[in-house]
């Protein structure tokens, strides 16, 4: 059954399922800025965040996705096990994850769970080390970036209001931050959507159903886009709570200069074809941006246990993978 094409049909299903955890997993990212600093309710703010989703498709190609579906595991071993088993290892991290309410990365979710699945049918030989490696310094990089870009925005948008009064400031930065989270969530659809294109192309592509060169259905990608921005649409209420509110309390100020930043960082790895986290990302900038008040207005206690569900991820979605691998092919024999 495993081998068989309409099996490719379910693996689709399967891939898209991913796709909306994503979004629903990741919806707090776009959101929680803007929610916790009541610009928007939450009902409005998902709306807002999925429409910019979706509109991602018109501004970006599809160097992630390649990324993904040819630059972390050999494509020559790839075959409906592997699939199903590095899709399997990455929704059971991101339920996890998300019952816990840590805002760890679906992306790396995704990346260790190809890893674990690929090692177990083949070995280390199989790992296309060049993109991992990419990949695996930007799990520090990306919240580097962030944090910086988070704490240089704040500063800046300090000094060019500091001749504002506090009512007039407020205001401004308000409909500002309605700005700077459409453009945060455009991102997000930028890079997170075209993992699942990668994936689902993966698929296409070891059966045949694509030709002999690998590349992104044009179906495949409205298909992602839609997906994932339905998935942010039901957003994940437990994760909110931890970005918007537990690390540092955010104003309208801070949450235009977070998402700034988040934003830029994401734009910027995506335009060079790096599949980042943007959970890593926005937590960065929130972290930049309640630094620059002092270092204790960061609740530096749920931030590191952030940065260990990050560390993790990777590693335990590879395992629980690989553990569906065996466990499959042993009772498929």
């Amino acid at each position: 059954m495993l081998d068989s094409m309409a099996f490719v049909f379910v693996l689709v299903v399967i891939a898209l399922g991913f796709d909306f955890l994503n979004g629903f997993h990741d919806s707090a990212n776009s959101i929680s800025t803007v929610v916790s600093t009541r610009v928007l309710s939450p009902k409005h703010a998902v709306i807002w965040a999925a429409f910019f989703n979706f509109a991602a498709v018109f501004f970006v190609g599809t160097e992630v996705a390649h990324t993904v579906g040819k630059g972390i595991i050999h494509l020559d071993i790839v075959d409906n096990l592997v699939i199903l088993s590095a899709l399997g290892g990455a929704i059971i991290w991101n339920i996890v994850t998300w019952y816990y309410g840590l805002p760890s990365s679906s992306s790396h979710a995704l990346i260790g769970g190809l890893i674990g699945a690929a090692v177990s049918k083949a070995g280390t030989s199989t790992l296309v080390w060049s993109g991992i490696t990419k990949t695996t310094i930007f799990i520090i990089v990306s919240p580097a970036i962030g944090m910086a870009l988070g704490f240089t925005f704040m500063v800046l948008a300090m000094n060019l209001s500091r001749h504002s009064n506090m009512a007039k400031s407020d205001k401004l930065f308000r409909k500002l931050q309605l700005v700077s989270a459409a453009v945060y969530s455009l991102g997000h659809g930028m890079n997170d959507a075209q993992k699942t294109m990668g994936i689902i192309a993966m698929a296409l592509f070891s059966k045949g159903l694509i030709g002999d060169t690998f590349y992104i259905p044009v179906w495949v990608i409205i298909a992602c886009y839609t997906v994932i921005s339905l998935g942010t649409m039901f957003g994940g209420w437990r994760i909110v709570k931890t970005m918007g509110t537990k690390i540092t309390k955010l104003q309208p100020i801070g949450g235009f200069s977070a998402e700034t930043a988040a934003a830029c960082s994401i734009i910027g790895a995506t335009v060079a074809g790096i599949p980042v986290s943007t959970t890593h990302t926005i937590t960065g900038a929130i972290v930049g941006v309640g630094a620059t008040k002092r270092l204790s207005a960061v609740r530096w206690g749920v931030a590191g246990n952030i940065i260990w569900a990050w560390l993790l991820t990777i590693p335990i979605s590879a395992i629980i993978s690989a553990i569906i691998y065996f466990s499959v092919g042993f009772c498929l024999k």
